[in-house]
């Protein structure tokens, strides 16, 4: 498997309704995506409710099973997009180091992403005995952890059904906008 997501930084003034808009009208192009496990259309807006996001953004995170979809939708155009709408993008690559999904995964609408460094040590046995459960009174829909081994840096990432607002100074919360299912 394999974990990519840009994350592209917008204008504080930005209106996000243009973000919404043009996942409303083109997120379903990604639903049974060759090689997709997921796509995740994630946006931060600043200051929005109790979050405490300090930018908009538009980050969309994709699980890949494998690289043939991924090099299918990097190179056979449908990134294009993005390059035209937004410039060309730093695209963050990484492995997941596990993926849980329940049952009712696809009804979720927020994430919150926690991200570290993997400290050097003796064995990596440690970092991955590690990955323990979150302790929240929220309901988590599902979890990945993705590792960069040329970075030593770690991403884990919660979705939830509803808004984790106490969790917000653990980490940057993402509202779901879709989520298209490979």
């Amino acid at each position: 498997m394999i974990g990519m997501q840009y994350k592209i930084t917008l204008p504080r003034d930005y209106d996000m309704n243009i973000i919404r808009k043009r996942v409303q009208d083109n997120g379903y192009k990604t639903d049974g995506f060759l090689d997709l496990q997921f796509k995740a259309y994630l946006i931060t807006e600043k200051n929005k409710n109790k979050n405490k996001n300090i930018c908009n953004s538009y980050s969309p995170l994709y699980i890949w099973n494998n690289n043939v979809g991924m090099n299918k939708f990097l190179f056979d155009g449908y990134y294009d997009n993005i390059i035209d709408s937004f410039g060309w993008q730093q695209i963050n690559i990484g492995i997941p180091l596990y993926t849980k999904m329940k049952p009712n995964f696809s009804g979720s609408t927020h994430i919150l992403e926690i991200t570290g460094s993997i400290p050097e040590s003796a064995s990596l046995t440690t970092f991955k005995k590690q990955q323990v459960d979150l302790e929240t009174s929220y309901e988590i829909l599902g979890e990945t952890c993705i590792y960069t081994p040329d970075k030593w840096g770690f991403s884990k990432i919660y979705f939830f059904k509803e808004t984790p607002e106490e969790l917000h100074d653990l980490g940057t919360i993402y509202e779901i906008l879709h989520l298209s299912l490979g």
